[in-house]
């Protein structure tokens, strides 16, 4: 199990590394990751920069169908839909973000196997969320407004 890694850590900021080596240290992270996401209990989702390895790495469980998306890139988006987020690495803030509605996002699988995942709703927005955080990208740079949320 990891650390989650908060805002002001300079790691948020950094553009994550491709990963090229699909051995024992990625099958690591990515349990070590999922461990982490239910450990906190109110997440759906979480990229390796939060757990401080820059590498682009995103593991979300939605609807307890678990994802793992190694080298993930958002090849379209479709539709807009507007709702409030909030952040593992961003504690007790929310805000009202626009993101498309369905997406199209070609990743590899833990063994390095290619796969393309067409998602909607939740699914949509949590990967173009991860995504951001490969990017260095938080959604407090995206939200168009702070939102109070009753935890």
């Amino acid at each position: 199990m990891y650390q989650i890694i908060k805002v002001g850590d300079p790691i948020l900021r950094e553009k994550a590394a491709e990963v090229r080596r699909f051995n024992k240290n990625l099958h690591d992270l990515l349990d070590g990751m999922l461990e982490t996401l239910r450990s906190c209990g109110n997440g759906v989702g979480i990229a390796a920069p939060q757990v401080g390895v820059s590498k682009r790495v995103v593991v979300m469980e939605i609807d307890d169908e678990v994802y793992e998306l190694v080298n993930p890139v958002i090849v379209s988006k479709k539709g807009r839909d507007v709702d409030i987020e909030g952040c593992l690495s961003v504690p007790n803030r929310h805000g009202k973000v626009t993101r498309a509605a369905r997406v199209k996002v070609e990743a590899q699988d833990r063994f390095g196997n290619p796969y393309t995942l067409e998602a909607k709703n939740l699914v949509a927005r949590c990967v173009q969320h991860e995504c951001d955080h490969l990017d260095g990208v938080l959604f407090i740079d995206v939200m168009s407004e702070e939102v109070e949320v009753e935890e």
